[in-house]
Protein backbone atom coordinates (compact mmCIF):
# COMPACT_ATOMS: atom_id res chain seq x y z
CA UNK A 1 0.00 0.00 0.00
CA UNK A 2 3.00 2.53 0.82
CA UNK A 3 4.54 1.60 -2.45
CA UNK A 4 1.45 2.29 -4.57
CA UNK A 5 1.07 5.82 -2.21
CA UNK A 6 5.09 6.40 -3.36
CA UNK A 7 4.19 6.25 -6.53
CA UNK A 8 1.11 8.53 -6.67
CA UNK A 9 3.19 11.18 -4.62
CA UNK A 10 6.30 11.14 -8.11
CA UNK A 11 3.21 12.84 -10.61
CA UNK A 12 1.59 15.51 -7.46
CA UNK A 13 2.43 19.47 -8.40
CA UNK A 14 5.39 20.09 -6.61
CA UNK A 15 3.95 21.87 -3.96
CA UNK A 16 1.46 19.98 -2.86
CA UNK A 17 4.52 16.47 -3.71
CA UNK A 18 7.38 18.33 -1.67
CA UNK A 19 4.16 19.20 2.05
CA UNK A 20 3.76 15.39 1.63
CA UNK A 21 7.26 14.16 1.74
CA UNK A 22 7.39 16.93 4.78
CA UNK A 23 4.58 15.84 6.55
CA UNK A 24 4.40 11.96 5.90
CA UNK A 25 8.15 10.71 5.32
CA UNK A 26 9.79 13.36 7.85
CA UNK A 27 12.00 14.33 4.99
CA UNK A 28 13.90 17.78 5.49
CA UNK A 29 14.12 19.43 1.91
CA UNK A 30 14.52 23.16 1.47
CA UNK A 31 12.41 25.60 0.30
CA UNK A 32 14.54 25.96 -2.56
CA UNK A 33 15.27 22.76 -3.23
CA UNK A 34 13.08 20.58 -6.08
CA UNK A 35 12.56 17.01 -7.43
CA UNK A 36 11.14 16.36 -10.98
CA UNK A 37 9.15 12.94 -12.42
CA UNK A 38 11.77 10.60 -9.89
CA UNK A 39 11.11 7.75 -7.43
CA UNK A 40 13.25 9.02 -4.89
CA UNK A 41 12.33 7.74 -1.25
CA UNK A 42 15.30 6.51 0.66
CA UNK A 43 15.13 6.27 4.59
CA UNK A 44 15.95 9.83 5.23
CA UNK A 45 16.32 12.53 2.43
CA UNK A 46 17.80 15.66 2.95
CA UNK A 47 17.92 18.39 0.38
CA UNK A 48 19.88 21.96 0.57
CA UNK A 49 19.28 24.88 -0.25
CA UNK A 50 18.76 24.73 -4.62
CA UNK A 51 19.43 20.92 -4.97
CA UNK A 52 17.58 19.70 -7.49
CA UNK A 53 16.74 16.33 -8.65
CA UNK A 54 15.53 15.04 -12.34
CA UNK A 55 13.11 13.07 -13.95
CA UNK A 56 13.58 9.81 -14.53
CA UNK A 57 15.42 8.70 -11.15
CA UNK A 58 14.99 5.96 -8.80
CA UNK A 59 16.25 6.37 -5.16
CA UNK A 60 15.52 3.41 -2.91
CA UNK A 61 16.75 0.96 -0.57
CA UNK A 62 18.88 3.45 1.10
CA UNK A 63 19.50 4.59 4.46
CA UNK A 64 19.63 8.00 3.81
CA UNK A 65 20.36 10.33 0.95
CA UNK A 66 21.78 13.79 1.55
CA UNK A 67 22.07 16.39 -1.39
CA UNK A 68 24.13 19.52 -0.66
CA UNK A 69 23.37 23.25 -1.88
CA UNK A 70 22.81 23.49 -5.20
CA UNK A 71 23.75 19.80 -6.26
CA UNK A 72 22.12 18.18 -9.16
CA UNK A 73 21.23 14.28 -9.97
CA UNK A 74 20.25 15.33 -13.65
CA UNK A 75 18.17 12.43 -15.10
CA UNK A 76 17.67 8.40 -15.19
CA UNK A 77 20.40 7.27 -12.49
CA UNK A 78 19.26 4.48 -10.70
CA UNK A 79 20.79 4.50 -7.35
CA UNK A 80 19.64 1.95 -5.17
CA UNK A 81 21.42 0.04 -1.64
CA UNK A 82 20.72 -2.45 0.51
CA UNK A 83 18.90 -1.86 3.53
CA UNK A 84 20.59 -2.86 7.27
CA UNK A 85 17.57 -5.03 7.76
CA UNK A 86 18.70 -7.49 5.70
CA UNK A 87 20.24 -10.90 5.91
CA UNK A 88 23.95 -9.98 3.62
CA UNK A 89 26.61 -8.03 4.74
CA UNK A 90 26.05 -9.15 8.65
CA UNK A 91 29.84 -9.02 9.69
CA UNK A 92 30.32 -5.14 8.16
CA UNK A 93 28.83 -3.69 10.80
CA UNK A 94 29.43 0.11 10.42
CA UNK A 95 27.95 -0.49 7.08
CA UNK A 96 26.05 2.68 6.23
CA UNK A 97 23.76 2.37 2.96
CA UNK A 98 23.89 6.06 1.98
CA UNK A 99 24.98 8.43 -0.57
CA UNK A 100 26.35 12.04 0.08
CA UNK A 101 26.59 14.33 -2.87
CA UNK A 102 28.27 17.80 -1.14
CA UNK A 103 27.31 21.18 -1.78
CA UNK A 104 27.76 21.95 -5.98
CA UNK A 105 28.16 18.20 -7.19
CA UNK A 106 26.41 16.85 -10.17
CA UNK A 107 25.97 13.26 -10.91
CA UNK A 108 24.62 13.53 -14.65
CA UNK A 109 22.60 11.18 -17.04
CA UNK A 110 22.17 7.07 -16.77
CA UNK A 111 24.31 6.50 -14.19
CA UNK A 112 24.28 3.30 -11.71
CA UNK A 113 25.30 3.85 -8.20
CA UNK A 114 25.29 1.12 -5.67
CA UNK A 115 25.00 2.50 -2.22
CA UNK A 116 25.09 -0.64 -0.60
CA UNK A 117 27.94 0.68 1.69
CA UNK A 118 28.29 4.55 1.86
CA UNK A 119 29.00 6.46 -1.60
CA UNK A 120 30.44 10.46 -0.95
CA UNK A 121 31.19 12.49 -3.70
CA UNK A 122 32.48 15.75 -2.34
CA UNK A 123 31.74 19.39 -3.24
CA UNK A 124 31.76 20.48 -6.76
CA UNK A 125 32.51 17.14 -8.42
CA UNK A 126 31.01 16.40 -11.38
CA UNK A 127 30.55 12.78 -12.45
CA UNK A 128 30.30 13.11 -15.81
CA UNK A 129 29.04 11.85 -18.99
CA UNK A 130 26.62 8.32 -19.30
CA UNK A 131 26.98 4.78 -17.89
CA UNK A 132 29.49 5.07 -15.00
CA UNK A 133 28.86 2.43 -12.36
CA UNK A 134 29.74 3.20 -8.85
CA UNK A 135 29.69 -0.47 -7.30
CA UNK A 136 30.23 -0.96 -3.70
CA UNK A 137 29.28 -4.69 -3.14
CA UNK A 138 30.49 -8.45 -4.75
CA UNK A 139 31.28 -11.94 -3.79
CA UNK A 140 34.17 -12.58 -2.18
CA UNK A 141 35.56 -15.32 -3.89
CA UNK A 142 37.83 -16.57 -0.60
CA UNK A 143 35.42 -16.12 2.29
CA UNK A 144 32.42 -17.31 -0.05
CA UNK A 145 30.29 -14.49 0.33
CA UNK A 146 28.85 -11.19 -0.15
CA UNK A 147 31.09 -8.58 1.08
CA UNK A 148 31.20 -4.59 0.63
CA UNK A 149 33.25 -1.24 0.89
CA UNK A 150 32.58 2.53 0.74
CA UNK A 151 33.49 4.55 -2.20
CA UNK A 152 34.66 8.62 -1.67
CA UNK A 153 35.14 10.54 -4.28
CA UNK A 154 36.74 13.91 -3.18
CA UNK A 155 36.15 17.41 -3.99
CA UNK A 156 36.36 19.40 -7.09
CA UNK A 157 36.99 15.96 -9.27
CA UNK A 158 36.31 15.30 -12.31
CA UNK A 159 34.88 11.28 -13.16
CA UNK A 160 34.88 10.90 -17.00
CA UNK A 161 32.04 8.89 -18.64
CA UNK A 162 31.39 5.33 -18.77
CA UNK A 163 34.15 4.94 -15.57
CA UNK A 164 33.75 1.42 -13.32
CA UNK A 165 34.17 2.73 -9.22
CA UNK A 166 34.73 -0.56 -6.92
CA UNK A 167 34.18 -0.81 -3.65
CA UNK A 168 36.88 0.43 -1.08
CA UNK A 169 38.44 2.52 -3.73
CA UNK A 170 38.93 6.48 -3.69
CA UNK A 171 39.42 9.24 -6.06
CA UNK A 172 41.92 12.17 -4.06
CA UNK A 173 40.37 15.82 -4.19
CA UNK A 174 40.85 18.26 -6.99
CA UNK A 175 41.47 15.52 -9.77
CA UNK A 176 40.26 13.52 -12.81
CA UNK A 177 39.53 10.04 -13.67
CA UNK A 178 39.63 9.55 -17.16
CA UNK A 179 36.85 8.14 -19.52
CA UNK A 180 36.37 4.24 -19.45
CA UNK A 181 38.74 3.91 -16.42
CA UNK A 182 38.31 1.00 -13.40
CA UNK A 183 39.73 2.86 -10.02
CA UNK A 184 40.09 -0.59 -7.55
CA UNK A 185 41.35 1.29 -4.61
CA UNK A 186 42.39 4.49 -2.91
CA UNK A 187 44.53 7.25 -4.31
CA UNK A 188 46.11 9.97 -3.02
CA UNK A 189 47.85 12.34 -4.71
CA UNK A 190 45.62 15.23 -5.58
CA UNK A 191 46.05 17.79 -8.68
CA UNK A 192 46.80 14.18 -10.95
CA UNK A 193 44.92 12.51 -14.07
CA UNK A 194 44.38 8.61 -13.23
CA UNK A 195 43.54 6.21 -16.16
CA UNK A 196 43.35 2.73 -17.14
CA UNK A 197 41.90 -0.33 -16.12
CA UNK A 198 43.18 -0.27 -13.24
CA UNK A 199 43.39 3.22 -13.24
CA UNK A 200 47.11 4.54 -12.38
CA UNK A 201 48.37 8.10 -12.08
CA UNK A 202 49.39 9.11 -16.08
CA UNK A 203 50.31 13.24 -15.16
CA UNK A 204 50.31 16.09 -13.30
CA UNK A 205 47.14 18.81 -13.61
CA UNK A 206 48.34 22.75 -12.56
CA UNK A 207 47.62 23.76 -9.13
CA UNK A 208 45.56 26.65 -10.60
CA UNK A 209 43.64 24.62 -13.07
CA UNK A 210 40.17 27.05 -13.20
CA UNK A 211 38.25 23.86 -12.69
CA UNK A 212 39.89 23.11 -8.85
CA UNK A 213 38.56 27.21 -7.93
CA UNK A 214 35.23 27.54 -9.31
CA UNK A 215 32.70 29.16 -7.29
CA UNK A 216 29.91 27.45 -8.50
CA UNK A 217 29.30 23.86 -9.79
CA UNK A 218 28.48 24.58 -12.88
CA UNK A 219 30.60 24.66 -16.11
CA UNK A 220 29.53 27.12 -19.08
Amino acid sequence: MKRLLSLGVVFLPWVLKRWLLRRFWGYQIADGARIGLSYIFPGRLVMGEGAYIGHLNVAIHLERLECGAHSIIERSNWITGHALAGGHFRHRTQRDPALLLGEHAAITKSHIIDCTDKVEIGAFTTIAGYHSQLITHGIHVVDGRQDCKPIRIGAYCLVGTRVTVLGGAALPDRSVLGAGSVLNKVHTEEFAVYAGQPAVRVKGLPTDAAYFHRASGFVD
